[in-house]
């Protein structure tokens, strides 16, 4: 069990949609500077769970802290306003900007003076704050100009966690990371995600690969049909894990 400070606690999180209830009296935390997996099948409520996280959904009963906080989030600012950042599957990304535009979209710096009064953006600027938070994140690119849908998927990923790194939030969300990469781009996912806690990054991620489970995170919280049905210590349960997590999934 982790012995850092727990930065987000649910409990009790229930939310249902008409007729279908997606969470009941889930009880979820997250402690500072680990790697947590989320587990479950199709309709376990995961997406639902994340999407509160994020502020896309409010729950309809329970509690929620962030840093010892009671929050309640009415949209995705609210939670980016409490460093929670999301990066789901599609990594919205802009295919026809570059690394630099996609970094500092809907951020655009401008040129001082007369730049700013004529709302010049500061190119040259934003472009070496975006190389500088990459070479932080050990991410290294061959050509910062061209547009991001000419990137592989692995560097996709690395653009949308660099913009989350740059904009200070302390929380990353990942949905699927490895749905859309190869195996050695899954592996070099799995070393960001590392430097990512070196840089007390927390982050919470969404997986279905029981193995892939094993090899980062700490922990593992497991869901079916909307509620909490364990956790497994990966880092204490040994070669029991990988049947734990099953007996729970099933």
């Amino acid at each position: 069990m982790p012995e850092n400070n727990m930065i987000i606690e649910m409990k009790n999180i229930s939310k249902s949609f008409g007729s279908v209830q997606a969470l009941e009296n889930v009880d979820f935390e997250v402690y500072e500077n680990e790697v947590l997996a989320l587990l479950g099948d199709n309709g376990a409520g995961k997406s639902t769970l994340i999407k509160i996280i994020s502020g896309l959904f409010p729950h309809d009963s329970g509690e929620m802290w962030v840093n010892g906080q009671n929050v309640v989030f009415n949209n995705p600012q609210d939670a980016r306003m409490m460093g929670i950042e999301t990066i789901y599957q599609d990594l919205a990304l802009f295919d026809n900007l570059d690394l630099m535009a996609n970094i500092f979209a809907g951020r655009e710096l401008t040129q001082k003076k007369l730049g700013r009064f004529l709302g010049l953006a500061d190119r040259k600027y934003m472009l070496k704050k975006s190389k500088e938070v990459l070479d932080r994140l050990g991410i290294s690119m061959r050509d910062y100009h061209q547009n991001v849908k000419n990137f592989s998927g692995g560097q996709r990923q690395s653009i949308a966690i660099a913009k989350a790194v740059l904009w200070g939030h302390r929380i990353i969300i990942m949905d699927e990371p490895t749905a859309a990469l190869g195996v050695r781009e899954t592996e070099a996912l799995f070393q960001l995600i590392q430097d990512l806690k070196n840089h007390n990054i927390t982050l919470i991620v969404i997986m279905h690969n029981i193995d892939q489970v094993l090899k980062i995170a700490e922990r593992a919280i497991i869901l079916r049909r909307g509620k909490r049905v364990g956790m497994v210590d990966v880092c204490e349960s040994g070669t029991t894990c990988y049947e734990d997590i099953v007996k729970m999934l099933m």
